[in-house]
């Protein structure tokens, strides 16, 4: 890197991503829900406008997050939600306009994902969040991030539309699966990094699934509440715990040594 993008982005001063608490998984899980149904909404106008929109909240919240020095709840999260949505945008274009199935696209960010996890872990020896101190391991966790949204949206779409499972059914499904990684740590000695990732990565096919529960018509196995509605109400959930961390700061990381990188 440069000494001018040096300069531009500078290295972390301490841990870029928050502590794992209850209410970590609670505004990781709207967030899901928020950005497919953010997504679903900008694409029921112009899809170059809509494309144009979720490019730029991901081009603002790439440049925020990775101009902090530490993690900043603020930016954290509309990084996260900027990437939900624009994950949900490009898995969409792999099916309806590209013609993809959803299995096809299911495997395919499936094969993504575990080559981001392979290539980081050979490199830096360490998948920990905890480890988040240096840029290398930070665009390695966002790239993590972005092929978990965009595989979650797939796997998703692909049991309420492909299986025939309806959007709650699946919703209920994913909800059980999630607490699988949660009893293979506590009662099985699973390691916290997998189980973390293995949860991680079935918030975005749960929270996508209620939230589109919530917004498709009944004929789409849905309440017809409307993508609006949901999108606006699931942001401003997001926006009011993402105020209170910012204030109350009880997610963050203990100080730990920063290494070079």
């Amino acid at each position: 890197m440069t000494d001018r993008l040096r300069h531009v982005f500078p290295a972390p001063l301490a841990a870029k991503v928050p502590e794992v608490t209850v209410l970590f998984w609670v505004v990781k899980i709207l967030t899901t829900g928020g950005g497919e149904a953010v997504s679903d909404y900008l694409s029921l106008g112009s899809h170059v406008v809509g494309a144009a929109v979720e490019l730029g909240l991901f081009a603002i919240g790439l440049i925020w997050q990775l101009r902090t020095r530490r993690y900043v709840a603020a930016a954290y999260w509309f990084f996260a939600f900027a990437i939900a949505i624009f994950g949900c945008g490009v898995a969409d274009v792999m099916h309806k306009i590209i013609g993809i199935p959803y299995a096809g696209t299911s495997l395919f960010w499936g094969v993504v994902l575990a080559g981001i996890l392979v290539v980081w872990h050979r490199r830096e020896h360490t998948l920990s969040i905890h480890s988040i101190t240096t840029q290398t391991r930070e665009l390695f966790y966002w790239a993590t991030v972005f092929a978990t949204f965009a595989l979650g949206t797939a796997v998703g779409d692909f049991t309420a539309m492909a299986l025939g499972l309806g959007y709650l059914a699946s919703g209920i499904l994913f909800g059980v699966l999630i607490l699988m990684p949660w009893v293979a740590w506590s009662k099985f000695r699973l390691g916290e990094v997998a189980a973390f990732w293995w949860a991680y990565v079935l918030t975005r096919p749960l929270g996508a699934s209620f939230a589109d529960y919530l917004c498709k018509p009944t004929h789409h196995s849905g309440l017809g509440l409307g993508e609006g509605a949901i999108a606006a109400a699931l942001t401003a959930a997001v926006v009011i715990l993402v105020a209170y961390l910012s204030i109350a700061k009880s997610d963050i990381q203990p100080e730990l040594e920063v290494a070079s990188g």
